[in-house]
Parts: structure tokens; C-alpha cells; sequence
């Protein structure tokens, strides 16, 4: 089990823990060091905090950004799977009818696919089966034009499918594109070392509260627990819609030719 593959709970308490014991191992060893000269800890803390502040910056900008990927190639595949249906209902009859209940099959498939997180077997298995359904569809357009070469609307639905079976390549990439592993082992380092600063600097000054300390954890925890709820498309809180696959399919079933 990688860490995407962790429950988003697992990684919030283990941050969690994680932070704050660094923090209080930091505090111990700052009391036991109060009689050697440590002028400089309140500098190392302050650059510490604010490269945790710059790092988290930058981790949740390039999380958010593949969200956001996420986001507009799921209105893109569905404009063009919705193109592609208004476009099939052009052809020649029964080759429309037939055309129609294949995009009806690739949506749900579709939905299936990234409307939740799912095992690597299962995952590879939706893969093939929406690849076999665009393979049928390239093939009885293929069998159409060859038949009449001069058909516009042939052309034109052969352009809009080649388009959707683009935009299904650039939503399988957009899913599968997250946050390098070592900027999150990055950030947890740097997490840590800030932890273990600020729980030093407040050994050395003899605090007895660490409620600062403890707040500043879970905040930094919450903070890393967001970035990775935002590179997981299919499970977390934070989901894209699949409205516009959902609109299509609508769409698709109120077409009767």
C-alpha cells in the first residue's frame, strides 16, 4: 500500500502524530540544553516556518492545479461525447440506433470508471471495456464511410469520435497525475524540522503551554490532509463533478434515433 492509497484519516492522525511528536522531542531536548548558548534558534525557527509556509504553498498550487485538470476534462469528454450523439443522430438508419446505444454503454461505463476510486483490477477492467466500446464505434463508422465516402455527416461523426476518444487519453491522464511522492515527503520533512524548532526554541524558554504547539500541528496536518484530498479525484471530501457526464447521459437517453 503506497501512501495515495491510505485512508485520508490514516494520514491525517499519522501527520498528526508525526508533527507533534517531533515537536515534543524538539521541547525535551531544548530543556535539557538551557545552560549552552543557542542565540541563533530563534533565527533557525523563523526560516524554518517560513520555508513550511513557502513549501505548503507550493504543494497545494500544484495539487490544486491537477484538480482543476480534472475538473475541465471532465466537461470536455462529456462535450464531446455529446457532439458525437448529436452527430450520429445524422447517419443513415439503423447505423444511428446502433451508434446511439454504444455512447449510452461508454458513458455509464465512463461514470463508473472515475466517479469512485477503484482497485487496479477493476480499474484495468473499465479501462478495456471502454476501449472495446470505442473500438465498435470506430469500426461501424469505418464500415459507414467506406460504403459512401461523400457523406458529410459520416465525416463529421468521425471527427467528433476521434475527438472523444482524445478526450477519454486526456481525462485517464489527468486522474492518474498527482503530486510527486517526494514533494510529500518533502513537505512532511520540512513539516517536521519547523515542528522540532518551534518545540526547542520553547524548551529553551521554559514554556509550559504547549497549546501554541499543539494548534500549529493541526493546523499544518489539516493543511497536508487538504493537498492530498485534492489530488484524489475519485474518494475524499473533495470530488469533481460528474455533472456533465451525468447531463450527457441524460441527454443520451431521451434520444429515441
Amino acid at each position: 500500500m503506497t501512501l495515495f492509497n491510505l485512508p485520508l484519516s490514516v494520514i491525517f492522525l499519522s501527520s498528526l502524530l508525526f508533527i507533534l511528536g517531533v515537536g515534543e522531542l524538539g521541547y525535551w531536548t531544548g530543556l535539557r540544553a538551557q545552560k549552552k548558548g543557542h542565540g541563533n534558534v530563534s533565527v533557525m525557527e523563523s526560516a524554518a516556518l517560513g520555508l513550511l509556509a513557502l513549501m505548503i504553498g507550493f504543494t497545494f498550487a500544484m495539487s490544486l492545479a491537477r484538480f482543476e485538470a480534472r475538473r475541465d476534462a471532465v466537461l470536455e469528454e462529456a462535450n464531446t461525447i455529446g457532439t458525437t450523439a448529436l452527430r450520429a443522430r445524422l447517419l443513415p438508419a439503423p447505423t444511428s440506433t446502433e451508434a446511439l446505444d454504444l455512447l449510452r454503454t461508454y458513458v455509464k461505463i465512463r461514470l463508473d470508471l472515475l466517479k469512485s476510486a477503484l482497485p487496479p483490477a477493476e480499474w484495468d477492467d473499465a479501462i478495456n471495456r471502454s476501449n472495446d466500446a470505442q473500438e465498435r464505434l470506430w469500426q461501424q463508422a469505418r464500415a459507414l464511410a467506406a460504403r459512401d465516402t461523400g457523406m458529410v455527416p459520416v465525416g463529421l461523426y468521425i471527427q467528433s469520435l476521434n475527438e472523444m476518444i482524445d478526450a477519454q487519453e486526456k481525462r485517464i491522464a489527468a486522474a492518474v497525475n498527482r503530486v510527486p511522492l517526494v514533494v510529500l515527503l518533502a513537505l512532511y520533512g520540512i513539516a517536521a524540522i519547523s515542528s522540532g524548532f518551534t518545540g526547542y526554541g520553547s524548551g529553551l524558554a521554559r514554556e509550559r503551554s504547549r497549546l501554541p504547539r499543539y494548534l500549529m500541528g493541526i493546523m499544518v496536518a489539516a493543511v497536508i490532509l487538504l493537498i492530498q484530498d485534492l489530488d484524489r479525484p475519485g474518494s475524499g471530501f473533495i470530488k469533481v463533478s460528474q455533472r456533465p457526464m451525468l447531463d450527457v447521459a441524460k441527454s443520451l437517453e431521451s434520444y429515441r434515433d
